[in-house]
């Protein structure tokens, strides 16, 4: 009877703890990437970064490591109220101290000089590593969605 409430114990643990394991490395750095987004904060959303991490958002050059990646949120979050991000369609894969995941995204920018809001479509690949037991981004890469593309003109 101990034999089988351990067992029991074990699978219920497994069971209980699986949403945790799947949510692990890069999906769980998105998430938490969404939030400090929301919030405006340039400094969390970089700290999700490895110190020679390397990102490329839509329309922007090359950020490489930690300080460069700061400046570039900065400069984003200082000039614009993010109002909306969602991820989307996301697919994750960890293996070991790697973790992988790719996407949709939608955000919505409202610039604080005043204007319009802008809202970008696109597409997401991370890379993520598990240094000093934390997860931190080492590759992220963002673009636009391209333009609908133009159906042909009708011949008579």
């Amino acid at each position: 009877m101990k034999i089988r409430f351990s067992g029991g114990l074990l699978v219920t643990a497994l069971l209980v703890g699986a949403p945790a394991l799947a949510q692990d490395g890069a999906q769980s750095l998105d998430q938490a990437w969404v939030k400090a987004m929301k919030a405006g904060d340039a400094a969390a959303v970089a700290a999700l970064y490895a110190s020679d991490a390397v990102l490329w958002l839509p329309g922007s050059a090359e950020a490489k490591g930690a300080k460069a990646i700061l400046d570039e949120y900065a400069g984003l979050l200082s000039a614009n109220t993010v109002t909306e991000v969602s991820l989307k369609d996301g697919h994750y894969e960890t293996v070991q101290n790697l973790s992988y995941g790719w996407g949709h995204f939608t955000m919505t920018l409202t610039p604080k000089t005043g204007g319009a809001p802008t809202t970008m479509f696109g597409r997401y690949v991370d890379v993520a590593k598990k240094i000093d037991g934390k997860w931190k981004y080492v590759a992220d890469h963002a673009s636009t969605d391209p333009p609908p593309a133009q159906k042909p003109a009708a011949t008579r």
